[in-house]
């Protein structure tokens, strides 16, 4: 029975969750019949007035009184419309998010767009489990404004947006109007590198690694170094040098090969010791990838099935893309597929 009751109690806030929110939607322009409005204590306060007024006029029969009600609860009123419209026609558009490491704090940018012709001034907008909404902006002012709502991570995945809640007093006060809205959006959570992180493994030469040749017969990558006339072009060591491009004494660096036999490390998920979780394991891997990275190390990490090697393009993004897959694969190796 308590079981039931359980069951009955979710279904019923979920559909009131959905009543007020809607479906989730990638954008959405609030219209009057998705706005909610209520008095605020400074409404209710005035509306006790203007009824003891009222009964003053009554009373005495004062006909200039009777005029002053009515004058100030039709201000009353219009102020109701006037707040409710600062919200109607507003457009939301969730915009691109940036993965994060788990236990930092993301950020889920969000664009707000005025209706045509019309500007809406003191939003307050929050996510909805946070309590009272605590970013404010003012839009139409200067078009479309921009602004970033936070929330704190504590898993590896997809991370998605909860409902975010709009709120505005707008103009004088005696109203609070408000809505809701379940964007789609997520972020990509990074499992979150050991601290403090496990030596590197040995360097693997079985023949799988990537290899060079020239003159001097066969060289694998060894570190970088200052640039030195006669270096080919091939051979600039980007990342290094995109690292201090805003330094006016930026050097210009080169990739150092050395003679012997090729390898690179191999971070394979199998190879971990098995008293390890399988997030501590995850962890340790992700601290492998951004100290082979800083390092400049060339690397590949094996995922059960799944194999990452270097980039074969010489780009000097290559090997962004590179530590990019692998922490997308590292975030999302078991988990559901995203939205």
């Amino acid at each position: 029975m308590a079981a039931l009751l359980q069951r009955l109690t979710g279904a019923v806030q979920r559909r009131w969750r959905s009543y007020l929110g809607g479906a989730a939607a990638r954008s959405m322009t609030l219209s009057l019949r998705r706005i909610y409005i209520v008095p605020s204590y400074t409404g209710l306060q005035c509306a006790l007035l203007l009824l003891v007024m009222l009964v003053g006029a009554l009373n005495y029969n004062l006909g200039l009184g009777y005029a002053l009600t009515f004058l100030l609860a039709s201000c009353m009123l219009a102020d109701m419309v006037a707040t409710a419209r600062n919200l109607a026609g507003l457009q939301l558009l969730p915009q691109a998010t940036t993965p994060v490491f788990a236990g930092e704090t993301a950020f889920f940018p969000i664009q707000l767009t005025p209706a045509a012709r019309r500007q809406h001034y003191a939003i307050w907008l929050g996510f909805q489990g946070d309590g009272a909404p605590r970013q404010h902006c003012d839009v139409g002012t200067t078009g479309s404004t921009s602004l970033r709502l936070s929330a704190a991570t504590t898993t590896r995945g997809w991370q998605p947006a909860a409902r975010i809640r709009l709120v505005t007093r707008f103009p004088l006060g005696l109203f609070r109007a408000w809505s809701y809205w379940q964007p789609v959006q997520q972020v990509l959570v990074y499992p979150a590198p050991e601290s403090p992180a496990a030596p590197l493994p040995q360097q693997s030469s079985d023949g799988d690694g990537p290899s060079r040749h020239d003159s001097a017969g066969q060289e694998h990558y060894a570190g970088v170094r200052n640039y030195q006339p006669g270096d080919s072009p091939r051979q600039l060591a980007w990342r290094q040098i995109a690292r201090h491009a805003a330094s006016d004494t930026a050097p210009l660096l080169s990739k150092h090969l050395s003679g012997g036999a090729a390898g690179w490390l191999v971070f394979d998920l199998a190879a971990l010791p098995a008293e390890l979780s399988l997030d501590q394991q995850l962890a340790r891997l992700c601290a492998w990838v951004l100290a082979a990275e800083a390092a400049a190390l060339p690397y590949r990490l094996r995922l059960g099935d799944l194999d990452i090697g270097p980039d074969s393009d010489d780009g000097k993004h290559a090997e962004h893309r590179q530590q990019a897959a692998c922490l997308r694969a590292l975030a999302l190796y078991g988990k559901e597929p995203a939205l």
